[in-house]
């Protein structure tokens, strides 16, 4: 059983400052109170208490990104259903592996006929920044001739990757060619990219959590997490693929 404390500004269900001995949070944080600073802590317990150790600061909560998923769902939602976009189903491709929970969430909040293709390629292997120098790993299995496709990323840093998909998927002759992706960080763009959606600019700093890895470790966190320095600058040699 997990140990939550209710941390409500006034009297809730719970009652100010109540401990529960129960995996449900209570009302206050299921609400996502507090509000995310850069200061947030880490939530934690026996099965994960590894995981979030390593975890500096939490940058953006599950909640942030639940709701901006909604948000940009919405937004796409609206701009494909025009004449020509509403009656065929958007082709959602996602790159393998970053993008696979944010992917699942946006086409369950986009509520209209989607199908899903994938792609998996590298330019990062186990450095924190991208090399720019790009391998396909796995294939669309498909022809997207005439589709309309959206190319849903998990974070923009560089931009070199992403140019060269979209003129590697441009080549391919899609309908219409688009771009979705939930982080984007400004100050490390290298090459411009025309990103339609976006859902947060954030610091250029390497960070975990919701899909993201650093050694295929921390995907499976709920939140978006800065990692520590001291951990992707490790000698120890378990770190590296």
């Amino acid at each position: 059983m997990g140990r939550v404390r209710c941390i409500c500004p006034e009297p809730c269900v719970w009652g100010v400052g109540q401990v529960a001995y129960t995996p449900i949070l209570p009302p206050c944080q299921a609400k996502g109170v507090p509000a995310f600073d850069d200061t947030t802590s880490v939530p934690t317990s026996a099965a994960s208490a590894e995981v979030h150790s390593d975890i500096a600061s939490v940058l953006l909560t599950e909640r942030q990104i639940t709701d901006k998923t909604a948000e940009l769902a919405a937004r796409v939602r609206a701009d494909y259903s025009v004449v020509g976009r509403v009656d065929r189903p958007i082709l959602l491709v996602g790159v393998l592996k970053g993008a696979v929970m944010f992917m699942a969430d946006f086409a369950r909040a986009l509520d209209r006929e989607v199908e899903m293709e994938f792609m998996a390629i590298s330019s990062y292997g186990a450095s924190t920044s991208s090399s720019g120098v790009v391998r396909i790993l796995k294939d669309l299995d498909r022809d997207i001739t005439d589709k309309h496709v959206l190319l849903v990323e998990d974070v923009v840093d560089s931009g070199l990757t992403l140019s060269w998909l979209l003129r590697n998927l441009a080549s391919r002759s899609p309908a219409s060619l688009e771009v979705v992706a939930l982080l984007r960080k400004p100050d490390a763009i290298r090459v411009p990219v025309d990103v339609r959606y976006v859902g947060f600019d954030i610091p250029n700093e390497f960070v975990v959590g919701y899909g993201l890895d650093y050694a295929e470790r921390y995907r499976n966190l709920p939140y978006l997490g800065k990692l520590k320095p001291q951990v992707y600058s490790s000698s120890d040699s378990s770190w590296k693929s």
